[in-house]
């Protein structure tokens, strides 16, 4: 019974460290790197605004937006956030397949392949970097070079909480190939 305490005690103290380590060093913005790509999972602020930034300051080529609501039209897209023609047509890739996460990293790695891309910059918001940046991981070919660039945020500690333990979960799928 002792050793069942001590065994749970530990894994309290792990918990809880982790989480303090997950909240209080959220990942931070990339430098000026220039990749061939900028993809962008959608759902958090900041996200497209900033892979269109990237686009435009040409640290890359072309632009991934996965996630998208199928319902949502190029046209529509481009109203909304203000993106020329010209730049839709040349260089901003809609992604409709993915639902979660996981599903970015699928449509990314096949849009990845498709284009022949060997360098990028994933753009998503601090608290969602280190889960979408590990599900790319194990997509992705090993020589696909990958810039974490962290939309700063101002999450509840509610999102921490929940987002930390998605983390947990997608660490522990990806050690058992899930």
């Amino acid at each position: 019974m002792k050793t069942f305490r001590y065994l749970a005690a530990a894994t309290l103290m792990v918990w809880a460290l982790g989480f303090l380590w997950f909240t209080v060093a959220l990942p931070q913005p990339a430098g000026a790197e220039k990749t061939d790509a900028v993809i962008v999972p959608t759902g958090g602020a900041g996200r497209i605004a900033q892979g269109l930034a990237v686009l435009d300051q040409e640290l890359a080529e072309r632009m991934l937006v996965t996630g998208v609501d199928p319902e949502v039209t190029p046209e529509e897209f481009a109203a909304e956030f203000e993106v020329p023609d010209a730049q839709m047509d040349c260089c901003v890739s809609l992604g409709f397949m993915a639902v979660d996460t996981r599903g970015n990293a699928t449509e990314t790695a096949a849009w990845v392949e498709q284009k022949q891309v060997t360098s990028l910059r994933l753009v998503t918001t601090d608290w969602h970097m280190r889960r979408a940046a590990g599900e790319l991981s194990r997509t992705l070919p090993e020589n696909v070079t990958v810039v974490r660039d962290a939309v700063p945020s101002a999450p509840s500690l509610a999102s921490l909480f929940l987002e930390y333990h998605k983390l947990i979960a997608s660490f522990i799928a990806g050690i058992f190939g899930y």
